[in-house]
């Protein structure tokens, strides 16, 4: 058993603005909407639906809270730079993401997913920005692991360390897979010590 089997669905709102109040603390995932978000929070849950996928990339449009304790929550961010809505609409979201990110009080880390096979592509580099600046640690978490061989993976892995290093912040990189929980006990250490399991 584990404690991340506890998360249940607490709200879905719009925008940051509809969230309840700033207290207690959360970790925000947040991705490229086909760098699997979803698949990676019912992983980490050992829930099938929790955080519903889709064969359709970007259908997380809200922004998703789910409780893990009455003082802890995962927040699931909307998928970013794929799905098909409007410029206008994605240029709000934009907005509101850097604001979360730089003004949530219960904010202690944000995990941010994107493909191993097509690592820090534009928007996930802001995103990485944006939390850096607000002093936030981040979890650069290669997902889909499975698709490349050992050898191959390793590389991407040091390529994208190295990377990292550009951020000149708290940023750590970790391969991950839904399919065969690679990368899961790393995943599960980093968010414990972020939601302060261990006090």
């Amino acid at each position: 058993m584990t404690y991340f089997t506890n998360a249940k669905f607490q709200m879905s709102a719009p925008d940051i603005s509809h969230l309840h109040q700033d207290d207690g603390i959360e970790v925000a995932f947040a991705g490229r909407s086909n760098a699997g978000k979803s698949s990676a929070l019912n992983t980490l849950t050992r829930q099938k639906n929790l955080a519903r996928t889709s064969k359709t990339p970007g259908r997380t449009q809200m922004i998703n809270v789910f409780e893990l304790d009455e003082q802890r929550r995962l927040v699931d961010l909307p998928g970013y730079g794929f799905a098909q809505v409007p410029l206008a609409m994605k240029k709000k979201w934009q907005k509101s993401l850097g604001e979360y990110l730089q003004k949530r009080k219960t904010l202690q880390g944000l995990v941010v997913l994107m493909d191993i096979r097509h690592p820090f592509k534009d928007l996930d580099q802001e995103l990485i920005h944006w939390a850096v600046s607000a002093n936030l640690p981040v979890l650069a978490l290669l997902t889909k692991s499975d698709k490349l061989k050992a050898g191959k993976r390793k590389a991407q892995l040091l390529m994208a360390r190295e990377a990292a290093l550009a951020f000149c912040g708290d940023v750590t990189v970790h391969t991950f897979s839904s399919l065969n929980r690679q990368g899961l006990p790393e995943l599960e250490q980093v968010l414990s010590t972020w939601l302060q399991l261990d006090k």
